[in-house]
C-alpha cells in the first residue's frame, strides 16, 4: 500500500479516530442544563428568609410547683404482717482441705508432667490455642468442668496470676488452697 491509499481511507469506528463534534456539543449542553437546574434548585434554599426570629428568641418561663402534700387516711382494716424470711447460710466450702476428687470451687495441683508443666489452653481441646504453661507443682483454682474434649477431660482453671484457661484433667490432683 502506498501513502496515498492510507490517507484516503476513513478512520474505522472505535479505533481512536477524530471525536465526533456533535456528541461533544451534546454532552456540553446536557452538563450546562444540569448545572443550571442544580443552581436554580439550591438558590431556593440559599435565598430563603429566616423564620420568625422574635418568636424563636422568646424566653420560655417554667413555673415550678411543689407536689401536693399527702393527706392522712384512715385504714379500715390493719395491714397483715408479713413474716420476714429467715436467713439460711449456704455452707462455705473449706478449701484448706483437699477434696477426694477434683471439684469446682476447690483447688488442684499440676502433677505428672515430668517437670515440663501443663499447657493451659483457650478451649477444652488440644486443637485450641495455648495460653500459657502452668509449671509442675503449681496450684490452680477449678472454675468449671469436667468437659470432654478429645482424649481428655478438661477443667477450666484460674492460675495464681489471674490467667484463665482449660487444662487436661490427667495432669491435676486435688489440692488444698495455697
Amino acid at each position: 500500500m502506498t501513502r496515498e491509499t492510507q490517507q484516503a481511507r476513513p478512520a474505522a469506528k472505535g479505533t481512536g479516530g477524530p471525536i465526533p463534534w456533535a456528541w461533544l456539543a451534546l454532552g456540553s449542553v446536557v452538563t450546562l442544563v444540569g448545572l443550571g437546574i442544580l443552581i436554580w434548585f439550591m438558590s431556593g434554599y440559599l435565598t430563603r428568609l429566616p423564620d420568625d426570629t422574635p418568636a424563636a428568641l422568646a424566653p420560655t418561663i417554667i413555673q415550678l410547683t411543689a407536689p401536693p402534700l399527702p393527706s392522712a387516711t384512715v385504714a379500715v382494716s390493719p395491714a397483715t404482717p408479713t413474716v420476714a424470711p429467715t436467713a439460711t447460710t449456704a455452707a462455705t466450702p473449706d478449701v484448706s482441705i483437699a477434696p477426694p476428687e477434683i471439684t469446682v470451687g476447690y483447688y488442684a495441683q499440676v502433677v505428672e508432667t515430668g517437670g515440663v508443666g501443663v499447657t493451659v489452653r483457650n478451649g477444652p481441646s488440644t486443637s485450641n490455642q495455648p495460653v500459657v504453661v502452668a509449671s509442675e507443682g503449681s496450684i490452680l483454682e477449678i472454675l468449671e468442668g469436667p468437659t470432654p474434649g478429645g482424649a481428655y477431660q478438661w477443667w477450666r482453671v484460674r492460675l495464681g496470676n489471674g490467667t484463665e484457661g482449660w487444662v487436661a484433667g490427667d495432669f491435676l490432683v486435688p489440692s488444698a488452697a495455697p
